[in-house]
């Protein structure tokens, strides 16, 4: 299954902060998707994030991102919160979960896109996921779906092992599955010189994986008893995957 061509949003509002106007407006929408991405690091979040966005119409909503930007672009606004939260970074320690959901608060007006929202590394932990139902709560707005996409450690760390990220417009592709089409080591999207994350590699996935089954099971509970946790196996090529995301959300709206 292949998606709809969609124009990408430019994210501006999200990536450089709320002072900040996105050029490109995505498609209203009678019923526009609200949904959180979960899976382990490597599981391919961040590809079927792309997928559902120019399915959709709806606006990627990596946290990730916004930290990464924000350390490269001077661009970018300096909120309280973002400006706590890199100096907490570049001192080597973590933001708390507060600090994390200031951000995604500062951004609010993101989650009332036109074209709906796909979130993408947020919620981490169950109190995010508590704190984000309040936000969402206050904002009127309805969560249709959490999207749990399920891998094997082993699976897992060789898919990080083979992933590339374009550190412009972060667009992700794997030497295997998805190796860029134009020209090797080159982003397709803007040219861009791919390079491996240091948290890809292998001794790092494990530590990582293990961490994030740790922290995730809790999560993953809460939003099986609220009912819109949607599992969804990743054991598969990225197009198959996406399409039983797309048959699996066709059945909830049925």
């Amino acid at each position: 299954m292949r998606p709809a061509v969609t124009p990408p949003s430019d994210r501006a509002a999200w990536l450089k902060g709320p002072a900040f106007e996105c050029s490109v407006k995505p498609p209203a929408q009678q019923r526009p998707w609200r949904l959180v991405l979960l899976g382990p690091p490597g599981v391919g979040k961040g590809t079927q994030a792309q997928l559902l966005a120019a399915q959709f119409g709806a606006c990627h909503l990596s946290t990730g991102d916004v930290f990464r930007t924000a350390k490269r672009m001077e661009s970018c606004q300096a909120t309280a919160a973002m400006s706590e939260a890199l100096a907490l970074m570049r001192a080597g320690k973590l933001v708390s979960d507060e600090l994390v959901m200031a951000m995604v608060a500062e951004r609010s007006g993101c989650l009332h896109c036109a074209g709906g929202f796909i979130l993408d590394g947020f919620p981490r932990t169950l109190q995010q996921a508590i704190d984000f139902d309040k936000l969402l709560a206050s904002e009127n707005i309805v969560l249709d779906a959490v999207i749990d996409y399920e891998l094997s450690l082993d699976a897992t760390i060789a898919r990080a092992a083979g992933r590339l990220t374009c550190p412009n417009c972060h667009a992700v592709y794997h030497t295997v599955s998805k190796p860029p089409q134009k020209s090797v080591g080159m982003c397709d999207q803007c040219g861009g010189k791919l390079k491996q994350r240091d948290d890809d590699r292998p001794e790092v996935a494990c530590i990582r994986m293990r961490q994030y089954t740790a922290v995730t099971e809790p999560l993953t509970a809460y939003y099986q008893q609220r009912g819109v946790l949607v599992p969804i196996s990743a054991d598969a090529s990225p197009e198959e995957v996406f399409a039983d995301t797309c048959r699996a959300l066709a059945a909830r709206r049925a």
